[in-house]
């Protein structure tokens, strides 16, 4: 009895402990949202809509996915920002690599004396379009956020003015730990 009574408190830590421990951090409010959704345009072509959620002050952004589709091999063919929220951003960078089918998505609001900002809301800002490499029908399109080289991760940087009319500036001492953003990644699939 006592033996099943430790295996019991050993598996309910077991899962509780994913609950406790979350990757994301955002030290502004509620968790930023990145969403991936998946679209199909025909059997070769499908569509990756990046869409972001967020609460505070953004300069900078970096998005890399991951795609699959089974043993067909994909390629990310291109990307539109035209429309979205980062539109008129200095940087939006677009790197695809074939080789391990994945794309890198980097996004700077100034480069330069600009002073754009991505203010706090929600909506699209990109449309990336995917194809087949071997012009074979795509069945299902998978994606995920990945790590791609050199180190190139899911991150989100705050601007270092906060607030309405940017009146609420966070402290130098501070700005590492309080800037850097984790989002949380959701894929919609559409029907």
């Amino acid at each position: 009895m006592k033996v099943k009574l430790i295996i019991i408190s050993i598996v309910l830590t077991l899962l509780v402990i994913p609950f406790m421990v979350s990757a994301q951090v955002d030290n502004f409010g509620k968790t930023d949202t990145i969403y991936a959704d998946i679209a199909k345009i025909d059997n070769s072509n499908w569509s990756i809509t990046i869409s972001y959620t967020n609460d505070q002050n953004v300069l900078g952004l970096s998005i890399p996915l991951k795609m699959t589709a089974g043993l067909n091999r994909v390629v990310a063919d291109s990307a539109v920002y035209t429309g979205g929220r980062v539109d008129n951003f200095a940087f939006k960078g677009f790197r695809p690599d074939t080789a391990i089918q994945c794309v890198t998505l980097g996004i700077i609001a100034n480069i330069g004396p600009s002073n754009k900002t991505l203010y706090p809301g929600s909506g699209r800002l990109v449309t990336i379009f995917v194809s087949s490499l071997d012009k074979k029908p795509i069945e299902k399109l998978v994606v995920d956020t990945t790590t791609t080289s050199p180190n190139n991760s899911l991150l989100v940087v705050a601007d270092t003015f906060q607030g309405e009319n940017r009146q609420d500036t966070i402290p130098i001492s501070e700005r590492k730990e309080k800037i850097e953003i984790i989002p949380a990644f959701v894929v919609r699939q559409s029907k």
